[in-house]
């Protein structure tokens, strides 16, 4: 008598297994995503941050190099700092774009200051990208120079740089920039530096 062999079982994945599959999935590209999607947010800061560092050392190389010590030049460099308001360079201000009918000195050096805030030097569909978000800068004077003999007190400046950051943190102390980046002044972001010019002429006593 012939015996009959058992059907192979056939096993394959369910459509259960399937959808646990994808669901499983998925979830990971959204983590992914969400990674993905911070580590910009860290790239451009850090981009940013970088770049504002930059044109800090543009405007305090142009002071030092400028020596001003006079109250004529000093006023070429500072802004205007009543009751502690700021009038800053780059974004927003009537700087013109050709600076060079402006005097060598403090006005050209704010003057083309403020183009690279602006970030003129680089254009897409005429607008302007070739800077940080919103860049603004200030240049404050703390200390009027001196030269009185036995006196002998240098120009000491601070330069800020301003812009408009991606996160909302504690709002920075420094005024540069304030109320300038919508109600969420936690996103201003600062950079700043002081400079302070010597006078070398001057004589310390008789």
């Amino acid at each position: 008598m012939q015996r009959l062999m058992p059907a192979p079982v056939q096993r394959g994945t369910s459509l259960v297994e399937v959808m646990v599959t994808l669901v499983i999935t998925a979830y990971g590209l959204l983590g992914l995503t969400g990674l993905m999607s911070s580590m910009h947010v860290v790239e451009s800061e850090g981009f940013a941050r970088s770049q504002a560092l930059l044109l800090l050392a543009d405007m305090t190389e142009r002071i030092g190099a400028g020596n001003p010590q006079t109250a004529a030049a000093v006023a070429a460099y500072a802004d205007s700092n009543k009751a502690g308001l700021l009038a800053p360079a780059g974004t927003g201000d009537s700087q013109p774009v050709d600076c060079s009918a402006l005097a060598a000195g403090g006005a050209r050096d704010v003057c083309e200051w403020s183009n690279l805030l602006k970030g003129i030097s680089e254009k897409l569909g005429g607008n302007p990208v070739g800077a940080i978000q919103g860049a603004r800068g200030c240049i404050e004077l703390l200390t009027a120079p001196d030269a009185t003999t036995g006196v002998c007190t240098p120009a000491t400046f601070r330069v800020s740089v301003a812009w408009q950051g991606m996160l909302v943190s504690a709002a920075p102390g420094n005024a540069c920039g304030r109320n300038l980046y919508g109600s969420a002044d936690g996103a201003r972001r600062v950079l700043a530096e002081q400079v302070t010019v010597g006078l070398p002429r001057c004589t310390v006593s008789d």
